[in-house]
């Protein structure tokens, strides 16, 4: 017990502080995590509205395969993206590999799935509400799907932070794409993992305050940003 009110001090002391090493990691932990989100939103919260407003032969096929794929093991991801970007595969040239760039695109094909089937869920609903009127008003399917994407805009950040909270603790895939090298791929998560391979408890139990805050400041401001645009739209 003393050891571990020992270490929840010593990181308190390095949070408190700003230390640099700290510091850096988080920001760079940061800027990976949003920047998947927001790629995986562009993409999958249109696809979630296109879904939704769409009827064909294997829709509900598609349906099943973008739920079964939340379930995707992030080594899994993390080995595909690896394979994709190594010298011998077919992304090679861009040279990407081991780069905060690979670690965004591993992320974003884990969070994609998520991000598309919350969204899908949301505008499902909205769909059942104004089909009817959107029928009538011989909107075009990109018309419906602009207009699930606007009435839906509050549900649907429930999309982003869902995404949000798995993307900024995953490590398995980072790890494998990033390579967690010290000034270039190291984040919070794979330095935590580092760190309590060295017995630095201390560091690594900083590291997961500075987490937990993240996790816990994006959500607050997410949700205090749907709260006030409901007040005023």
């Amino acid at each position: 017990m003393g050891e571990i009110l020992d270490g929840l001090g010593a990181a308190a002391v390095l949070v408190f502080t700003l230390d640099p090493y700290l510091v850096e990691i988080s920001l760079r932990s940061l800027a990976v995590t949003l920047s998947a989100v927001l790629v995986a939103s562009l993409i999958g919260l249109p696809l979630g509205a296109w879904l939704a407003v769409r009827d064909f032969c294997g829709r509900r096929a598609v349906v099943i395969v973008l739920n079964g794929l939340m379930g995707l093991p992030p080594v899994v991801v993390g080995l595909f993206v690896y394979l994709l970007l190594s010298r011998s595969g077919p992304l090679g040239v861009l040279g990407l590999l081991f780069t905060p760039w690979a670690m965004i695109l591993a992320q974003v094909f884990i969070l994609l799935p998520l991000i598309a089937s919350i969204g899908l869920q949301v505008m499902g609903d909205l769909w059942e509400e104004y089909a009817e009127m959107l029928t009538s008003l011989d909107a075009t399917p990109t018309q419906q799907m602009g207009t699930l994407l606007w009435e839906g805009r509050h549900g649907l950040l429930t999309a982003a932070l869902a995404g949000f909270g798995r993307g900024i603790g995953e490590v398995g895939a980072i790890m494998i794409v990033g390579g967690n090298i010290d000034h270039a791929t190291r984040v919070l998560t794979t330095a935590i993992t580092l760190e309590t391979s060295r017995g630095n408890f201390a560091l690594a139990l900083g590291l997961g305050l500075v987490l937990i805050a993240l996790a816990l400041t994006v959500t607050a401001a997410m949700h205090l940003i749907a709260r006030n645009r409901g007040t005023h739209p």
